[in-house]
C-alpha cells in the first residue's frame, strides 16, 4: 500500500493524479478506481495501489487518509 496527496483532480472529467509519498512520482488515478465513491480534491491524503496499465502504472483501491 503505497500513500500520496492528491496534486489534480478534474471531478467534471473524473480523472486526476497522485504524488507518492514513496517516490515522488505521480501516478494516473480515475475516479472507477477510488473506493466508496469518494470525492477527491487537490490536497487530500490517500493510500493506494498500483497496477500496470496500457501507459504505465495507476494507481488503484484509492482510499482517502
Amino acid at each position: 500500500m503505497h500513500s500520496g496527496i492528491i496534486k489534480f483532480f478534474n471531478q467534471k472529467s473524473k480523472f486526476g493524479f497522485i504524488k507518492c509519498d514513496q517516490d515522488g512520482k505521480e501516478y494516473y488515478v480515475h475516479a472507477k478506481d477510488v473506493e466508496d465513491g469518494v470525492l477527491l480534491n487537490a490536497e487530500d491524503k490517500v493510500n493506494f495501489e498500483l497496477k500496470e496499465a496500457k501507459r504505465g502504472m495507476e494507481a488503484v483501491k484509492v482510499k482517502k487518509q
